[in-house]
């Protein structure tokens, strides 16, 4: 997921999962990110919404995954959430590498963000960005505005791995979220066939659809907003994921872009003395107004375009249920948000953050 959107996107997802509940039941959730510093918004509006969060599993999209690793690990010491384990992930998604995806813009054009899989740039590297292509095995300590962390992610098991055994010990209530590439996720649906049925729900952040004219006729930067970079990093996982028999799976596309930080939003939070207000008000953030409705979605039927000769490869495509192929599933597509509910939300959440304290 890209920087400059990174806020909108991430929160819509996770509060897609952490509305507050009044079942009897208890509500996990594992959330699986391309981690940065500014990356903790997720998690705390889960813990807001008493959530009982698992782990957070790392992915390469954003940045290469044991970067993004590093950087979880990192957020959850500055807000005293250590008590929550960090999983590895895959670092290199099922088919696709930098030079295969350059290859692919060469024939079909340039994305205006390319996450991991953009040039390696050791002059932005020094400057704090986080690593691109080159060694996936590298870390930037210069990103780490946070910190950089004392400690290091759970080596007990792989990210994937430890989806199949929490869901197998909590039947019925595990929420998979994702915000980043879907690697991780088509890696415990191919290991195990009752992985997704055993979840609870999968919820993404991705999935962008009937764009193409806004990104050729708008700014470079409106173009980045409306990237695809979370399923185009890894089509083929994506594709396994998002027709995997999961209970319910919830897709926060171009509704993501609908909700961005004011100026006057910012300044509330940095009212509140801790960690994360303060890494929040001191991350980028982009200031824009938009139009906001209530929640609004619909079901539709969704596949991926696993074509590598495609100028679509890695974007969805939506059918009504008469039209739809063979082999694809239906899927909630939201549309619309309660922009007032989520922001109350969202700041709660940044300036009253839970902490291990609060979870014992």
């Amino acid at each position: 997921m890209h920087w400059t959107a990174c806020f909108s996107l991430l929160v819509l997802a996770a509060g897609a999962i952490a509305a507050p509940h009044a079942r009897a039941d208890k509500h996990y959730a594992i959330m699986d990110n391309d981690w940065y510093t500014a990356g903790f918004v997720p998690y705390l509006i889960a813990l807001d919404g008493d959530v009982d969060i698992l782990g957070l599993a790392s992915d390469t999209a954003n940045s290469w995954q044991r970067q993004g690793a590093l950087h979880a690990v990192a957020t959850l010491e500055a807000g005293n959430l250590s008590c929550i384990p960090v999983y590895a992930g895959a670092t290199w998604p099922l088919i696709n590498t930098p030079e295969r995806f350059q290859a692919w813009e060469t024939i079909h054009g340039k994305l205006p963000w390319e996450g991991a899989f953009a040039p390696e740039n050791k002059t932005a590297e020094a400057e704090g960005n986080d690593p691109t292509s080159g060694n996936p095995n590298r870390f930037v300590k210069a990103a780490f505005r946070e910190g950089y962390p004392k400690g290091k992610p759970n080596n007990s098991t792989s990210a994937a791995n430890f989806m199949v055994e929490m869901v197998h010990k909590y039947p019925g209530q595990v929420s998979i979220y994702s915000a980043g590439a879907l690697t991780n996720i088509a890696l415990a649906v191919r290991m195990d066939p009752e992985f997704a049925s055993l979840a609870k729900q999968l919820v993404i952040m991705g999935g962008y659809v009937d764009l193409n004219m806004l990104q050729a006729t708008g700014s470079i930067m409106l173009a980045d907003y409306q990237s695809d970079i979370n399923l185009m990093i890894d089509p083929e996982a994506s594709k396994i994921a998002l027709t995997a028999d999961f209970p319910s799976i919830t897709i926060a596309g171009n509704v993501a872009n609908q909700v961005f930080p004011s100026q006057q939003f910012v300044d509330e939070v940095k009212t509140a003395k801790n960690p994360y207000a303060e890494l929040f008000s001191k991350s980028k953030y982009c200031v824009c107004r938009f139009e906001f409705t209530d929640n609004f979605a619909a079901l539709v039927y969704l596949d991926v375009d696993t074509s590598y000769g495609s100028p679509n490869y890695g974007n969805i495509h939506v059918y009504q249920k008469a039209l739809a192929p063979l082999g694809i599933r239906q899927v909630n597509y939201i549309f619309e948000v309660d922009a007032d509910r989520l922001t109350q939300r969202i700041k709660h959440s940044l300036m009253h953050p839970k902490t291990c304290a609060d979870l014992a």
